[in-house]
């Protein structure tokens, strides 16, 4: 599986008793995948997919499952402190149809700082997990911090394709890549180098999601021809992923980074693409512009949290609703900070 260009963190929508809102989970879902992100992150411990039981997160499995266009690639996050907990999420986002899951170490081991027991983790979950594994690095004191070292040594295990990584440097990443610099896997990609998911496989899904004119006035046999999904194979490493910050995006993406997952992406998902699209199209000056236009926003929105990103999908054109108890809306100067910081990124 590739993983590259923008995921977007999923938020959790809520009705205003604290009851699980689908249909604006679907809407979301929806609104998304007529972007331009590569990928959809559900669950994550941030975007409250920790505050849900086992029945709401397989209802949020599914629904994002069959809401996402195909050629999104879905990662389900999982928060547990078992092996058994972990699989059991895992079974359930490969039945929804997603690509892969993010696992992260059980916050409290961030105390306990036993990297054996991590590495036990993370190899037990990627022994019988049905999808591959993401590794989740967290630099906060709730997260669990993933050294250098213990990365070189789960990503030879062959179901660890990557990691998502907050607070990650170009400095850390540097050597991240120096020892996994022998890990190499192929994957299949389109003819245009963008990821194939399972559900475009599944679905035999034409690249771009169109049917050509002639495939439609042709009869079956050119019809069938037109759902022949064409693919090629591509040879990449350990995939690494910034996640949390935007900040410093176009610097990483200078050296080496593939994509990354901002918080600031789900309510602002145009303008963290525009950054990475200007990169790729080989225009420094243009994506040193919009990496700059996100700094503020971006630290705005991690400082207030949560309700931030809920209030600003809100402003945005999405459904953020209120956050489920005992978090708190934002009051009303918190509001007009995110109005200000999002004024230039409208979708």
């Amino acid at each position: 599986m590739l993983f590259d260009g923008i995921h977007i963190p999923l938020t959790v929508p809520f009705t205003r008793d604290g009851e699980m809102y689908l249909r604006k989970l679907e809407y979301n879902v929806g609104r998304y995948s007529l972007g331009p992100a590569a990928g959809l992150v559900a669950l994550t411990s941030e975007c409250e997919g920790a505050a849900l039981s086992d029945e709401e997160i397989g209802e949020a499995l599914q629904v994002i499952g069959a809401s996402a266009a195909p050629e999104k690639v879905l990662v389900a996050a999982i928060a547990k402190d078992s092996v058994r907990g972990a699989l059991a999420i895992a079974r359930q986002a490969e039945a929804a149809g997603f690509d892969a899951v993010l696992v992260d170490a059980p916050p409290q081991w961030a105390r306990l700082n036993n990297e054996k027991d991590v590495l036990l983790f993370f190899r037990a979950v990627a022994d019988a997990s049905p999808l591959p594994v993401l590794l989740g690095s967290e630099m906060d004191a709730l997260g669990f911090p993933i050294s250098v070292e213990m990365i070189g040594v789960l990503a030879r295990h062959p179901n660890v394709y990557g990691m998502y990584d907050d607070e990650l440097t170009v400095e850390r990443y540097q050597a991240i890549a120096r020892t996994t610099r022998e890990v190499k896997r192929e994957v299949a990609v389109t003819t245009v180098f963008a990821p194939v998911t399972g559900r475009m496989l599944r679905r035999g899904q034409p690249e771009g999601g169109l049917v050509s004119a002639e495939a439609l006035v042709g009869g079956a046999a050119v019809a069938a021809e037109a759902k022949v999904l064409k693919t090629r194979t591509k040879t990449v490493g350990f995939q690494v992923m910034s996640a949390g910050s935007a900040r410093g995006l176009v610097e990483l993406l200078a050296a080496g980074v593939p994509g990354a997952m901002p918080a600031l992406s789900a309510c602002a998902p145009q303008g963290c693409y525009e950054a990475f699209a200007a990169f790729k199209d080989g225009d420094p000056a243009l994506a040193a512009e919009k990496g700059e236009r996100l700094l503020e926003a971006d630290a705005a929105i991690l400082g207030l949290g949560i309700s931030a990103v809920k209030y600003g999908c809100d402003w945005n054109g999405f459904y953020g609703g209120s956050p489920r108890l005992p978090r708190l809306p934002l009051n009303a100067e918190g509001r007009a900070v995110v109005e200000r910081v999002l004024a230039g990124m409208r979708n």
